[in-house]
């Protein structure tokens, strides 16, 4: 993604939203850019704006993210197994798995998830709010970090659905394993998050202007000794309440706490990633109320074989769960739950 930040000037003041960006060089048509308002890509003072009628005035602080170009009509249908979980006349719950890009992007223009949902439900049954190079997307994941995530089969309820992102009543929890000891049992991490200065691929948490807020709670589920070869594991469960490109590998290496395994963020030493390859990363559940019919959907997915792997070989090295982690735990296709281990804090708030 392409990151446009723009100061609104005294003499522009009044311009609905998408005009305004319509005349802005780096900015596409007037039209485009209304598309990109829709799809939750411009943000305005830090919060997602959705209305292209938005009135701009002087000193707002406009942030636009523009997909990389890609021709949409490259978006063909590919017979990709899809893993789901949910599924209806106006939505779908999946499981990805890694290694699977969600869209086409440079040198990813065939082979992702948006093939794959081409190929099961049809261009024409998918919505495209996001682009008609992103059908039926709803919210991403990055390539090697598996589990459940959602897709739309029309433009109503992907903005409905990405509503629910915005106002932070989608519930999505993940779990990752990071390095060391996080000593309390539960926190919030509340920082503002924008692309490093240094490396353009990665982001980095930030007090810049233009930086995006991002919420990130989390709890502690078990912890593990640690060896001459490591500073030992904690296991934890991470609530977004917001989405911004590489959050919780952000947020975690900010509180000196990695996500093993993570070729970004982390250590990478094979040894102390426990030999993974990608991110101890999973999205392992979903919870949210239909848009149309209002029903309450939940759908869990257990760990992966290559991440529940990991976890049975430190068994024999846990300091015990917690009160969460006998909750969670069990539901991750792992070993019976151990005795919690006490001696922890209860509670942090990280900014």
């Amino acid at each position: 993604m392409a990151d446009i930040h723009i100061l609104v000037a005294d003499d522009c003041s009044g311009q609905r939203l998408d005009a305004f960006l319509g005349a802005n060089d780096g900015c596409p048509t007037r039209s485009a850019c209304a598309h990109l308002i829709e799809g939750g890509a411009v943000i305005v003072n830090g919060e997602t704006c959705l209305s292209k009628k938005y009135a701009v005035r002087s000193g707002d602080r406009i942030s636009v993210d523009l997909p990389e170009p890609h021709d949409p009509t490259d978006v063909i249908p590919e017979a990709i197994p899809l893993d789901i979980r949910y599924e209806d006349d106006y939505l779908i719950v999946l499981s990805k798995q890694r290694g699977l890009v969600c869209h086409p992007a440079h040198g990813h223009e065939n082979g992702t998830l948006a093939n794959a949902l081409v190929y099961h439900c049809g261009i024409d049954h998918l919505g495209t709010v996001q682009g008609e190079d992103r059908p039926g997307i709803v919210h991403r994941l990055d390539r090697d970090t598996s589990g459940l995530m959602l897709a739309a089969k029309d433009d109503d309820t992907q903005r409905a659905l990405q509503n629910l992102i915005r106002t932070r009543t989608l519930d999505r929890r993940y779990i990752t394993l990071v390095h060391g000891h996080i000593a309390m049992d539960e926190g919030t991490i509340n920082t503002g998050i924008a692309r490093s200065t240094r490396d353009r691929v990665k982001m980095a948490v930030s007090d810049d202007p233009f930086a995006r807020q991002a919420i990130t709670t989390f709890k502690v589920l078990e912890r593990f000794d640690s060896t001459r070869f490591d500073d030992g594991y904690t296991l934890v469960e991470c609530h977004l309440f917001t989405g911004r490109t590489h959050q919780i590998r952000v947020h975690m290496r900010h509180i000196n706490h990695a996500c093993v395994g993570d070729p970004l963020y982390g250590k990478c030493d094979a040894r102390a990633d426990q030999g993974l390859t990608r991110q101890f990363l999973h999205s392992w559940r979903v919870a949210f109320d239909h848009p149309v019919t209002g029903e309450r959907i939940e759908c869990r997915d257990e760990l992966p074989w290559d991440l529940a792997a990991v976890l049975d070989d430190l068994a024999p090295r846990s300091l015990g769960r917690t009160a969460a982690g006998d909750e969670i735990v069990p539901q991750l296709g792992l070993l019976e739950a151990k005795p919690v281990l006490g001696g922890f804090l209860n509670s942090v708030s990280l900014r």
